[in-house]
């Protein structure tokens, strides 16, 4: 180290270095996961949520509640790491996606792997940990889920409404939580209606979320459901949004919601159709839908909200 205050800076020894380079890995690490991002996690957590409040038998189990969230994280992680492998040789082309780990170089491919292989093992551990009346189907849900999971990046390769493939893989947020609480799938309206909403809410969402990415994909050949709806998107994720929130309010109905459902699911509900209508707006910023995505998970999360007054005791 040279004198003080002649703006030498400290050098590291061999422990340091390692601890350094081990601090940076962590880092990227997590980015490549996207968990250092909580409103990607949150938003498929959020339909596992309004699964367990539908139960016939809720309020959930909290040691399901932790499983559950446990292996959201897990399959979340594993779908970035795989969207990321599918997408390295293209995100360092789009403005919104250069400085991933895997497209600035500050991870590669191996490692990648790695995260991959650990969170697919992490989430059959959760699976095992199952009660046993439940896990077999679970684990079937589960390996079903696997191949859209991993294959959906490819689809903005040759599918004109790839967050269609997307929305098929949230369903799954509903159904093996009710699985795993269960032992079966027969929900009857409350849980196909959840599904349902689901599905509608996801393919909204992420359509809003690739209109910022409109001009890049455009130039690089990719697909997506903004590009191919055009000036309609705005109305076609509206309508989703509307028939999501209406598809849970009918499951509510049906699961025997009270009173207390009501005006937080009219908030949510209204909150959503204005979010939708606001991306009508000209020359919006490409921040404007990445923040819509933000306000979903608030809005979603409010939904839930409304099942649990509406399912508590």
């Amino acid at each position: 180290m040279g004198p003080p205050g002649l703006g030498f800076a400290p050098r590291l020894g061999a422990p340091g270095l390692v601890a350094a380079g081990s601090l940076r890995f962590l880092k990227s690490g997590l980015a490549l996961l996207r968990w250092d991002k909580p409103s990607g996690r949150l938003i498929l957590l959020i339909p596992a949520g309004w699964s367990l409040w539908l139960l016939p038998t809720s309020p959930p189990d909290p040691l399901l509640v932790a499983l559950i969230g446990l292996g959201g994280l897990a399959v979340s992680g594993a779908g970035c790491v795989a969207n990321d492998l599918w997408d390295r040789r293209i995100d360092p082309l789009v403005e919104r996606t250069r400085t991933r780990p895997l497209a600035s170089g500050a991870i590669g491919v191996t490692p990648a792997l790695g995260l991959l292989l650990l969170c697919l093992v992490l989430a059959l551990g959760v699976v095992l940990a199952l009660p046993a009346a439940s896990r077999g189907l679970c684990l079937l849900l589960a390996m079903a889920a696997l191949p859209p999971i991993l294959l959906y990046p490819s689809a903005k390769r040759w599918f004109a409404l790839p967050q269609l493939v997307l929305a098929l893989c949230w369903g799954f947020a509903v159904l093996i939580p009710w699985a795993a609480a269960q032992a079966n799938l027969a929900g009857g309206w409350p849980l196909a209606l959840a599904w349902l909403a689901t599905l509608l809410w996801c393919f909204g969402f992420d359509t809003a979320y690739a209109m910022a990415d409109r001009p890049d994909d455009r130039a690089l050949g990719i697909r997506s459901s903004a590009l191919t709806l055009g000036a309609a998107a705005p109305a076609a994720i509206g309508v989703c949004y509307a028939l999501a929130a209406l598809a849970l309010a009918l499951a509510a109905r049906l699961a025997g919601v009270s009173p207390w459902f009501w005006p937080a699911w009219g908030l949510a509900a209204a909150g959503m159709v204005r979010g939708a209508w606001q991306l009508r707006l000209p020359q919006l910023p490409r921040s404007a839908y990445g923040r819509h995505f933000s306000h979903q998970v608030w809005l979603g999360a409010l939904l839930l909200l409304a099942l649990v007054l509406g399912r508590w005791p």
